[in-house]
């Protein structure tokens, strides 16, 4: 029986932590999480918010962002977030096609697709 979601991995390139830490942490507001040091010595970056993991893990070879696969991350103040991403230098594509829920699309700083949605109503389970 599947009991929920733990995290969610994205790739990065060999080098890119910086860039992730200051993408997630300093626009998003996640907070990074320590990495247990077997992994952490393959390098990447762990972060969370609330009950949201994503895992930023190191391809060593072949990095090539995902552009369909993403997380979908519920926000609230969806307006804000795009608002924040583009203040940032990060372009936001919005999106209509999913009935009750205001979304947008955007990229982080290796190209991996982030999906940002909000319900137009009560939140729903």
């Amino acid at each position: 029986m599947i009991t929920g979601l733990d995290h969610v991995q994205l790739a990065a390139p060999p080098g890119a932590e910086g860039r992730l830490r200051a993408f997630y942490a300093g626009v998003l507001g996640m907070t990074e999480t320590p990495k247990p040091p077997a992994l952490a010595a393959r390098g990447g970056c762990w972060f969370e918010a609330g009950t949201v993991r994503l895992h930023l893990g190191i391809e060593t070879t072949g990095f090539r962002p995902a552009r369909k696969a993403h997380p979908g991350l519920r926000v609230i103040g969806i307006d804000a977030y795009a608002t924040r991403l583009e203040a940032h230098g990060t372009p936001v594509t919005w999106d209509d096609d999913l009935p009750g829920h205001r979304r947008f699309h955007c990229a982080d700083p290796v190209g991996n697709r982030l999906e940002f949605l909000e319900p137009d109503g009560p939140a729903r389970p």
